[in-house]
């Protein structure tokens, strides 16, 4: 997924905010859903974050077109794990890998069913 670094997404001196390297990399997991015409929020459940590692490289500054790709690390019953990098051009900017536990509307952790399974791991 690519985006564009807007004003918002920076500070006075135009470099993006360390905490909207989160937000680049939800919006990418989230457009992996809407790409297929389904929404992250599933029918019993939904994602949330359980562990996330970071890693910054060099700033994004405004107006910066960044690529944003997403690989499935490891699944198990219950949670999945990402790895997500930020490029601009060819230049690896950022990097996260991120825990993804599966919870239902009560906030339980449930098991992944085979459906959700499957689904992980045709858009990732």
């Amino acid at each position: 997924m690519k985006i564009r670094v807007y004003y918002e997404d920076t500070d006075t001196g135009g470099v993006v905010y360390h905490s909207n390297y989160l937000n680049f990399c939800e919006r990418a997991r989230s457009d992996a859903f809407f790409e297929r015409g389904i929404s992250p929020i599933l029918k019993n459940g939904h994602f949330v974050a359980r562990k996330i590692n970071a890693d910054f490289y060099k700033s994004a500054k405004l107006g910066d077109i960044l690529e944003i790709k997403t690989k499935l690390i490891s699944m198990k019953t219950a949670s999945f794990t990402l790895k997500q990098v930020v490029y601009r051009k060819d230049e690896k900017i950022f990097e996260l890998e991120i825990l993804l536990a599966y919870i239902d509307f009560n906030g339980k952790v449930q098991k992944l069913t085979h459906e959700s399974k499957e689904l992980i791991l045709s858009l990732f």
